[in-house]
């Protein structure tokens, strides 16, 4: 029987309402958009490889990378024309690498990094902030996917830490100046990716945490894409209201 949050979902809440999911081709970012489908919400999925829509609701599919702020931008105003104002901007594109100690990078790769994972998350909340200035009023939400990895030491991850603990404060940072918008910094668990599947190939002499990612693995122990889109869902309507910015998606029930 599958896990159900700690709070109640009103589906009249969340038909027709209208999201934004980046990194949306695969992995978390297209579980979350074909729950959302489920759920009744209208989506614009975006990707540097172009997403497949769900089925059941309008959606709005694009190939853009989140690191081009001129493409993002006109992906937004496209998803407003065609989908209505938006109501819920998901910034999930990511990347893992590098891995290793920070001595060894390699500063293209590092460049990479921060230009996705800091500066897509950027791009993304400007466009969904300045678009909102000229819709209607209501109920608007700014997700930004975060991760443990902001505040746990794991060696071999110094750079994607640091991307997520600039995540955490620039949303902290945007919800003080827009105040009209739902702001949250979002760590969804662990989620079996392709990201994960990257992890587990590590040498722990690169990654020495290595371990505690294969046994997740080995007992089964994620959250799934649906579980977190759920929880999105909740920040959307206003049933889930945690109690600051940097919010932790709980454990799945098994």
């Amino acid at each position: 029987m599958p896990a159900t949050p700690s709070f109640e979902l009103d589906p009249d809440l969340l038909r027709g309402k209208v999201a934004v999911v980046t990194g949306a081709s695969k992995g978390l970012g297209e579980g979350i958009a074909a729950r959302f489908a489920e759920l009744g919400i209208d989506v614009g999925l975006c990707a540097r490889t172009e997403p497949k829509a769900p089925s059941g609701v309008r959606a709005l599919t694009g190939a853009v990378d989140v690191t081009d702020s001129d493409r993002l931008e006109a992906f937004a105003g496209a998803v407003e024309r065609q989908l209505g104002p938006i109501d819920l901007w998901v910034n999930n594109a990511g990347i893992l690498g590098p891995v290793g100690p920070q001595r060894d990078h390699d500063p293209l790769d590092v460049a990479q990094a921060l230009a996705v994972n800091i500066g897509g998350v950027m791009n993304g909340t400007r466009c969904f902030t300045h678009h909102g200035r000229t819709g209607p009023t209501g109920r608007r939400v700014l997700v930004n996917i975060s991760s443990g990895a902001a505040t746990s030491i794991y060696q071999g991850w110094s750079v994607y830490g640091a991307t997520k603990a600039a995540v955490d404060q620039f949303t902290r940072i945007t919800a003080a100046e827009e105040p009209g918008v739902y702001c949250y910094s979002v760590a969804p668990g662990v989620v079996d990716t392709e990201m994960q599947t990257q992890i587990r190939r590590q040498q722990p002499e690169a990654f020495p945490a290595v371990e505690r990612f294969e046994q997740i693995h080995r007992e089964g122990a994620w959250n799934s894409p649906a579980w977190v889109a759920e929880h999105l869902a909740g920040l959307l309507t206003g049933a889930l209201k945690p109690e600051a910015v940097v919010y932790r998606v709980p454990d799945e029930p098994r």
